[in-house]
């Protein structure tokens, strides 16, 4: 049967964004659970039970139900299960927050129906926007980050026979966490669905004459959905007129997708300078740079930037295989461009008909540290 016309229209993103509230008030036959550490097998009226947990000593004199386990607290070098969801079910929100030193050094993990190689392995901060371990407000569809550190994520991740989500601490000191994952159970079948994958990659410093690599290797159906980089400047001058290229499918030499520069992908133009004012910030349903650091003419000594792109209107659709890549280009002298080798940390994500692809190696705590500029001795 040929699909209608109607079905082949665009979606607009405002169309994208109010969709949930247009249907608010329909009636679906899904049930919501939710886990955290106050129920952590998200049972049925399994909440507020708790008689030992970090908020124990506070409630000693109200007892259980009175916010006796508020949180979890994950030891240097340990893992943590922060949720274990049996059968076929679709998350729909998470939020955690933890110390701001905590933000490169837990790893964040999921993995999809039994899988034993992870689907989403990402540094917490850069997953919701902060790669920096400094607080930058994000007010997107997919991810929000609220004053000081609360994390949002509203990614929709369905699986279809189980999913276990995790928290690695590669820090040597202990790291507490607060966390609610909510999901329902029922609705939709789950079969026309694909999997949400999430890869970090970081080149410090990139290779001369290399573009960075956020996507390679993937094989199968799927389409690509969003990019967040922090981007360490190591040099003066501007650095964003790399192009970003979207190899599908049976490219090899030349991509089928590439765009015009650095501030063209994120929606940006001209430096993302508005002139008297420097660079400036914004953040926007599907497309913002929430985050410039500047030098304080002492311990922080260049510039650093978070930016994302949310292809959720406009999804990068491929159908066996996708590589993905930015350059760093600056300018010399005779108008000519200087390859950069700056500092890059890229967050990747995409859907995909199978809940396991190549990935990149695990990295180390030495890998993920940034230096956070706040003495001149070791870092923390």
């Amino acid at each position: 049967m040929a699909r209608s016309a109607q079905a082949e229209e665009p979606v607009g993103v405002w169309e994208v964004a109010l969709r949930p509230l247009s249907s608010v008030a329909a009636l679906r036959d899904v049930q919501t659970r939710s886990i955290s550490p106050e129920n952590p097998d998200g049972s049925v009226g399994g909440g507020a039970r708790a008689v030992h947990g970090t908020g124990a000593h506070a409630a000693r004199e109200l007892g259980p139900g009175w916010k006796v386990s508020p949180s979890v607290v994950v030891g240097p070098g340990e893992t943590y299960e922060l949720a274990r969801i049996e059968g076929a079910a679709r998350i729909t929100h998470v939020w955690v927050t933890t110390h701001t030193d905590h933000w490169r050094s837990l790893l964040l993990r999921a993995y999809w129906d039994g899988a034993a190689e992870p689907a989403v392995e990402v540094p917490l901060g850069d997953f919701f926007c902060n790669g920096w371990g400094t607080f930058a407000q994000v007010s997107s569809l997919p991810v929000v980050a609220n004053p000081h550190g609360g994390f949002n994520s509203y990614w929709p991740m369905p699986f279809r026979d189980g999913a276990r989500l995790t928290l690695e601490n590669l820090a040597p000191v202990p790291a507490t966490v607060y966390f609610q994952v909510t999901y329902e159970v029922g609705g939709e079948d789950p079969d026309g669905q694909a999997y949400l994958h999430a890869q970090w990659r970081r080149s410090n410093p990139l290779a001369d004459r290399t573009p960075h690599v956020l996507v390679e290797g993937v094989e199968g159906r799927g389409h690509y959905v969003g990019t967040y980089l922090a981007w360490g400047v190591n040099s003066n001058g501007w650095w964003g007129e790399g192009e970003v290229k979207f190899y599908l499918d049976g490219d090899v030499d030349h991509p089928t997708i590439c765009g015009t520069g650095t501030e063209d992908y994120f929606g940006g133009a001209w430096n993302f300078e508005v002139p008297g004012h420097g660079y400036t910030t914004y953040t926007t349903p599907c497309l913002g740079v929430p985050q410039v650091i500047r030098p304080d003419g002492l311990y922080v000594a260049q510039q650093r930037f978070g930016m994302y792109r949310w292809h959720v209107p406009d999804p990068v659709h491929f159908a066996s295989r996708l590589r993905v890549d930015i350059q760093a280009l600056g300018w010399r002298s005779g108008g000519r461009y200087l390859p950069l080798r700056d500092d890059i940390a890229s967050t990747a994500l995409f859907y995909l008909d199978r809940p396991v692809a190549a990935r990149p190696p695990v990295p180390s705590a030495d890998e993920l540290e940034v230096h956070l500029g706040t003495g001149g001795g070791p870092t923390r």
